[in-house]
């Protein structure tokens, strides 16, 4: 890594600072509803690697987020982002829904996804704290991020974003995401911010 490309990640860590110490009075957390269908891809992705669906976490308060693992989030966010090449499912391997973690440093919104919470589970994350989450974009695309469960609240790793957000500070629709307990389980999100909520795959 230069030293002007670490420069920047710092700073990026640094300016962020200030939405951590906000979340501080007023912990943003989704709501959700119960059980749910589990997207074709990750099904898929399961069925080729079954430790990604077989992750469990026990009831438990949500990971400490210290200024120390802000920063790191921060720059794992940013190094994802800017490292992998954006490329369709399709361009890539043919088909509409194809999950997997980015190959040949390319993919697309749930590889970029996968790869932050790989790289968080490295640095003692629990699994149950990151989580793979469905949302609906303002005009109407699904699209895939991380959310990740803390003392803090609940914030957002996207590949469409620079910044690190609360979840409720984003203009996603939230459908749908991983169980804290088990990572092969998904549930349902009730947003709260929009009257209805369409299905996606």
């Amino acid at each position: 890594m230069s030293k002007r490309r670490g420069w920047l990640l710092v700073l990026a860590a640094t300016v962020q600072v200030a939405a951590l110490s906000s979340a501080v009075a007023a912990p943003a957390v989704m709501q959700t509803n119960g059980r749910t269908t589990q997207p074709v891809g990750h099904y898929e992705l399961c069925k080729r690697s079954p430790v990604e669906c077989a992750q469990k976490t026990s009831s438990r308060a949500p990971v400490e987020l210290t200024r120390s693992l802000w920063q790191k989030v921060v720059a794992i966010n940013n190094d994802v982002n800017t490292s992998v090449t954006p490329l369709t499912d399709m361009e890539m391997w043919g088909k509409e829904e194809y999950w997997s973690y980015p190959t040949n440093s390319a993919g697309d919104c749930e590889d970029y996804a996968l790869e932050k919470r790989r790289r968080l589970m490295e640095l003692g994350v629990p699994a149950g704290d990151l989580l793979l989450t469905v949302v609906r974009q303002a005009n109407g695309e699904g699209h895939a991020v991380l959310t990740m469960r803390t003392n803090l609240g609940e914030f957002i790793l996207d590949n469409l974003e620079t910044r690190v957000l609360a979840w409720n500070e984003t203009e996603y629709t939230y459908l749908k995401r991983q169980s804290e307990r088990n990572s092969g389980v998904w549930i349902a999100i009730n947003d709260g911010r929009a009257d209805a909520v369409a299905s996606v795959r």
